[in-house]
């Protein structure tokens, strides 16, 4: 009998005589909690910091796991956070000493923390338990749970879309089932490194397909305390991950040929800023996408509106990621992607996206069809009226983006500062993390002394999904002459000068 057990005994009498309440026990802390492992794994929400007794052990990740916000938003954690929770987590089940106790992950009533530290728990179960979204879900809703609040977008104003917690544990386990990430290999000091904006700020969305990235700058430089990247900064980078193709959606600040000089093929697809786009730059954009080569690298002015509208169409489109999946994933991969009637524009879309990947799919190789496990029943919808509206579109491609061009930039350029310039602004502001806990950092080197951290070679890029190759062969045996571009190499050699690092910034 351990010598904690007769001083709690006595203090219980004590209490009883002098009519006195009783210091709650650990047993009756777990009443309302979420068991995610028969007598061994809790989630609770507690009100005071409770302490670890004998049988059971407490942790709480509230104040080290903290998710950086824009304006509103709040959440879901980023997967470098995701990854970090799980490791912490299976340290402790696997620990010697921990292996009597009952272990219970615990959060405060604050709503925020809460709707994270359950998504983290939630989050651990479908990658490490092996359970449903649904399944973990649900265990978070039982007990004596109130409900959680949903995440929301980063824009000004009240939210007007919902993106709850079973959203994000659905586009995780969608992530999983498509090689999108694997949890086992994923670099999270990496991830942290690259996301930063004095290294080059963009994450991959789809490994060896998407890569997320803020707009380039016509110098390397800083303005008004904000690191700038000219195109040559991201090719060494590009070239060692295979990245062929630069898409841009801004108006223009750097001339596009310092890409295709540098052998990379690039694109102007400009919409403003905030916005949604129309169904012929979704429609280029996804033939371009599914003609390219290689990966992709998709930027805006910041890299997380436009950008990621238009990568969640693709894998709406290519892996049948429902509209709410799909802004869970890329905000979970690039915090803040995806913003106000840009969320509604892919709940609108989803149905159409998804009979064309159906149509897609159809047209592939029947071995190729079988090939994809998670490939569904295919629709038997006649392809007449969606084709013809593609041939009319790529028949007025270049009418229609020269219009387009002019008029849209324009008015952009009217607009003054821009929701690009002020969320690429506040990621500025972000402290950089410990690199092996994933808490903030508050005392490192300022930007102004003019270095940028080296780029290094990344594993989430360097193993492309199955899904992505297959779709990459099958648009390669069909190419369309529209889209696809012969790009010169004459200056590739003389720009791997920087051999895999970004230059040092320069006033």
């Amino acid at each position: 009998m351990s010598s904690e057990a007769p001083s709690r005994a006595a203090t219980q009498l004590r209490a009883l005589f002098r009519m006195e309440p009783a210091p709650p026990a650990s047993s009756e802390q777990l009443l309302g909690a979420s068991e995610f492992l028969k007598d061994r794994l809790y989630f609770a929400t507690l009100r005071n910091r409770p302490r670890s007794t004998v049988n059971t052990h407490y942790f709480c990740t509230d104040e080290e796991l903290v998710y950086e916000n824009f304006y509103a938003d709040f959440g879901p954690l980023n997967v470098a956070l995701v990854h970090r929770f799980c490791c912490k987590l299976n340290k402790k089940l696997k620990s010697f000493s921990l292996s009597r106790k009952k272990i219970v992950y615990y959060t405060s009533f604050d709503q925020r923390k809460r709707a994270n530290a359950a998504f983290l728990i939630g989050a651990y179960a479908v990658i490490s338990l092996k359970k449903t979204p649904e399944e973990a879900y649900r265990i978070l809703l039982s007990g004596s749970n109130p409900p959680y609040l949903p995440f929301r977008d980063a824009s000004f104003g009240n939210s007007t879309y919902n993106l709850t917690i079973l959203d994000c544990l659905q586009g995780i386990k969608k992530a999983l089932q498509h090689g999108f990430i694997d949890f086992k290999t994923f670099d999270a000091d990496e991830y942290e490194h690259y996301e930063r904006v004095e290294n080059g700020d963009f994450n991959w969305i789809v490994p060896g397909k998407f890569l997320a990235f803020s707009g380039p700058h016509p110098k390397t430089k800083i303005e008004n305390g904000y690191p700038l990247h000219a195109p040559e900064a991201y090719f060494p980078y590009f070239r060692k991950h295979n990245i062929t193709t630069v898409i841009r959606l801004n108006k223009k600040i750097y001339e596009a040929k310092r890409f295709t000089d540098g052998g990379f093929d690039h694109y102007d697809l400009f919409f403003i800023d905030g916005s949604t786009p129309s169904d012929s730059i979704l429609q280029q954009f996804l033939t371009i996408s599914e003609e390219a080569e290689g990966a992709i690298a998709v930027h805006c002015k910041a890299g997380l509106g436009r950008t990621g509208t238009l990568i969640a169409c693709y894998i709406m489109k290519h892996y049948r990621f429902t509209h709410s999946e799909a802004i869970a994933w890329i905000r979970m991969c690039r915090p803040g992607s995806i913003i106000g009637p840009q969320q509604h524009f892919l709940e609108e879309k989803q149905s159409m996206l998804w009979l064309q990947g159906d149509l897609f799919r159809s047209k592939q190789k029947p071995r190729l069809v079988d090939e994809d496990s998670m490939s569904r029943i295919l629709s038997g919808l006649d392809d007449i009226s969606i084709s013809g509206t593609l041939n009319k579109i790529e028949s007025n491609l270049d009418k229609y983006v020269e219009n387009e061009l002019e008029d849209t930039s324009e008015q952009e350029i009217k607009n003054g500062m821009t929701q690009g310039d002020k969320l690429r602004a506040l990621k500025l502001r972000r402290q950089p993390r410990s690199a092996t806990t994933g808490t903030l950092r508050l005392n490192t080197a300022s930007i102004s002394q003019g270095s940028v951290s080296p780029l290094k070679s990344s594993k989430v890029a360097a193993a492309t999904s199955p899904s992505a190759k297959r779709i990459s062969r099958s648009s390669h045996s069909s190419s369309s002459p529209n889209f696809k571009r012969m790009v010169g190499m004459k200056s590739a050699t003389q720009l791997e000068k920087n051999n895999g690092t970004l230059p040092k910034i320069t006033r």
